[in-house]
């Protein structure tokens, strides 16, 4: 888990609440996550009723927000209001909502827990609202996740439910779902309907519940081109080929144009131990062992060769000097000229 969102929750686990919690960031999954567990934890179930308030931000001027936050609970120790979708307050960054936010934040009342949940994006801090909310309170901002802090986070999350997950099952997961941490945890909710406390998770039980077919998905594409294994490349081809609309190209190239652009670094870097490729790449050890048998196969001058390749593929696929190529045609040229 994030380390400052483990801290938040650790803090309200332990019953200490700031009367203002700012959360912000491209990462909208522990913002979900802090949010909800203050939702649910902080107030009893009878004292919600008239203690607690959810509002959305583009209903929302400021000055209604703070109408709620001043109230005093009833018949409770504090009250809770939760602001969701907080970057469409439409005066949040205006002057008079920001002097109005700001004098609030610099005497909040302590009998009330108000939680911003600012989504998808930060604070402007060339404007006076983001250069001075961090002077008056924790404004905690969510990153997204590196693809090598993945792996963590699934095995973290797969035993917060009480199972274990092998280690094919979470590089199936890190490459299938990447790393969009809400929908990593929807995909890992939907494996584990049906099991029971203590099972452990395969890579099987992932393709099968997670819709990635197991002999012909962009894994097995990727490790053929490693191994440059050509017959394998053929059937997977025939099979994108025959159904383009389930396996669209244009994601299958990004994906490729990824994992080469990456090789390139390592070998420029002329990192080949998997160790060395975790920490120069960010990539999961379970990822490492492709790269490593990669860089066995492909020389520098081949792997830039290839990412041209893809670059012409993409561009192809997007209707520039197409002709009238299909899509298939064009992924199926494009591996033959990969493995070159």
């Amino acid at each position: 888990m994030d380390s400052a969102a483990l801290k938040v929750i650790s803090d309200l686990k332990a019953k200490k609440y700031l009367p203002v919690y700012f959360l912000q960031g491209e990462e909208t999954y522990y913002i979900d996550l802090i949010a909800g567990y203050i939702e649910n934890n902080v107030l009893d179930p009878a004292e919600r009723s008239f203690n607690q308030v959810i509002v959305y931000g583009k209903d929302s001027p400021v000055n209604v927000i703070l109408t709620h936050a001043r109230r005093f609970p009833m018949m409770a120790e504090r009250q809770v209001v939760i602001v969701r979708e907080a970057q469409d307050i439409p005066d949040l960054q205006k002057e008079a909502g920001t002097r109005l936010l700001l004098d609030y934040l610099k005497r909040p009342v302590p009998s009330t827990v108000l939680v911003f949940c600012h989504m998808h994006k930060t604070l402007d801090k060339r404007k006076e609202l983001g250069k001075s909310i961090e002077k008056l309170i924790p404004a905690i901002t969510f990153k997204k996740a590196y693809d090598n802090q993945l792996p963590d986070f699934v095995e973290e999350y797969v035993a917060g439910k009480g199972m274990k997950a092998d280690g094919q099952a979470v590089l199936l997961l890190c490459e299938s779902v990447g790393n969009d941490l809400s929908r990593m945890a929807n995909e890992i909710d939907k494996v584990l309907i049906g099991l029971q406390k203590g099972e452990v998770i395969t890579g099987e039980l992932v393709m099968s519940k997670v819709g990635i077919s197991r002999e012909y998905n962009i894994f097995e594409l990727q490790k053929a081109l490693v191994n440059k294994d050509r017959l394998h490349l053929a059937r997977m081809i025939n099979y994108f080929e025959s159904n383009t609309r389930k396996n669209p190209v244009i994601p299958m190239v990004a994906f490729m144009y990824s994992f080469f652009s990456k090789l390139m670094v390592a070998s420029a870097a002329k990192a080949s131990d998997e160790k060395e490729l975790v920490s120069i790449l960010r990539i999961s050890p379970f990822a490492a062992r492709d790269y490593s048998a990669a860089l066995r196969k492909y020389n520098s001058k081949r792997i830039a060769e290839n990412i041209s390749l893809l670059k012409e593929a993409d561009l192809k696929l997007k209707g520039v000097n197409s002709g009238s190529a299909t899509e298939g045609e064009v992924l199926k040229e494009l591996v033959l000229q990969l493995i070159q």
